[in-house]
């Protein structure tokens, strides 16, 4: 099976912008991440079981290619992501908050919480994206959560 890229841009830009943008913390390398991941399913001559198979490769090599970037010699600085921060329009201002509070926890509590909660992906099915056993991902979803928790708690208290 596959799928027109500009189909699959459509569907799926913002999904593999906010899987980068964790991993990068920069928006404008968090775009240049979609675009090389969206060429290497146009120049890959893979063909894919499904729809879902497809998008489980493309978070994957978004992720893998965003890891990429933040090695590299000219990668732009992580105050970047304030701005961008600014220029979103969150629903509310706990959604902000708890944004905020998901891309301040370590990399990998970061991309398990967003592809579980953001993406709706099982722990099987994250397990596989990442390489990890299904346990490894249960410990990282049970201290991300963890730490949001804490993260969270204390900006409540720090407010009353």
């Amino acid at each position: 099976m596959k799928i027109v890229v500009q189909d699959l841009a459509e569907a799926y830009s913002e999904n593999l912008f906010t899987v980068a943008l964790n991993v990068c913390k920069n928006p404008q390398d968090a775009e240049d991440v979609v675009q090389d991941t969206f060429l290497a399913y146009l120049t890959n001559g893979k063909e894919f079981e499904s729809q879902e198979h497809i998008r489980a490769w493309l978070i994957r090599v978004a992720i893998n290619k965003a890891h990429n970037k933040t090695k590299t010699f000219w990668r732009k600085n992580i105050g970047a992501l304030e701005d961008y921060m600014a220029s979103v329009n969150f629903p509310s201002q706990e959604a902000s908050e708890l944004f905020e509070a998901v891309m301040g926890l370590p990399e990998k509590y970061r991309i398990i919480i967003h592809l579980f909660y953001y993406e709706d992906y099982s722990v099987k099915e994250i397990s596989e994206i990442l390489k990890l056993s299904p346990g490894n991902v249960k410990v990282r979803l049970t201290r991300g959560r963890e730490a949001l928790r804490n993260i969270l708690k204390e900006e409540w208290e720090d407010e009353q």
